[in-house]
């Protein structure tokens, strides 16, 4: 099943995707379940949204494919690398990517996004997949200059739009199958399958949970495999996940300022 979150006659809406169209659920299935209104909306009509605004958090994993660690000049973490993203951050497919004035690197990082769907405290890794609503595609931009110039990431990875999230919430996607690809303009830049991930989905979450309560709708960015690069304005890139689709933004410099 994929669950949409969408907008459609001055109303924000939830629905599950029926081949064409949207069957429209009541509320937020987080929290209201799966019951339908007996509405459907053509998904042409509908202007697809950030399948989850986090309520809390971005948990996001650091170095998580080996071949990328080495090109961050470093090597492999033991435990999973955690750091967080402001929920403002959060925008949906074909929304802009605006690259910040006070930097000249902004980067792309494809990656695999997990939805909480109930509360997750000290969880074990067997237990884990248990707390998961569902997965959907990330992009953990990243100014690569403040990153370095920090010392620690949360400016460099948090501005607003930093965070894409969509198209949609797969219930039922399996990681072990899959291959994450990123391109820029129709080139491709990173393209690795999902099992090449150095700590598994089960294993971030129960890791995560040690720090953090995870809530209903915290979201957890797996890492990203290598091949990540700078983003020009005027760019389109795009993270297509097998079985979750596609998850495209086009890049522009943040307006001067007044």
């Amino acid at each position: 099943m994929k669950i949409a979150r969408f907008a459609h006659d001055d109303a924000i809406l939830f629905g599950i995707v029926d081949d064409k169209d949207l069957v429209v659920l009541s509320g937020d299935p987080l929290y209201a379940g799966y019951e339908p209104t007996g509405d459907r909306v053509p998904i042409a009509d509908a202007v697809l949204l950030a399948p989850v605004i986090p309520r809390s958090k971005v948990v996001c994993v650091g170095k998580n494919y080996l071949e990328h660690a080495a090109e961050m000049g470093g090597e492999a973490p033991e435990e999973p690398l955690l750091f967080l993203k402001p929920n403002t951050a959060v925008i949906g497919p074909g929304d802009v990517i605006v690259r910040p004035a006070i930097s000249e690197q902004t980067e792309f990082e494809g990656e695999l996004a997990v939805v909480i769907g109930r509360l997750a405290k000290n969880v074990a890794v067997e237990d884990a997949l248990d707390h998961v609503l569902g997965y959907t595609i990330g992009n953990d931009v990243t100014a690569r200059d403040l990153q370095r110039k920090d010392g620690q990431w949360a400016r460099a990875k948090g501005f607003d739009t930093f965070c894409p999230l969509g198209p949609t919430i797969s219930t039922d996607f399996d990681p072990a199958s899959a291959t994450l690809e990123t391109r820029v303009n129709g080139e491709v830049k990173q393209k690795a399958p999902l099992t090449d991930m150095i700590h598994s989905v089960a294993e971030i979450i129960a890791h995560a949970s040690q720090a953090f309560t995870l809530l209903p709708g915290d979201v957890i960015l797996t890492g990203t495999p290598a091949g990540v690069g700078t983003l020009q304005a005027g760019d389109t890139v795009e993270v297509e996940i097998t079985g979750l689709g596609i998850l495209r933004s086009a890049v522009r410099d943040a307006a001067p300022a007044a």
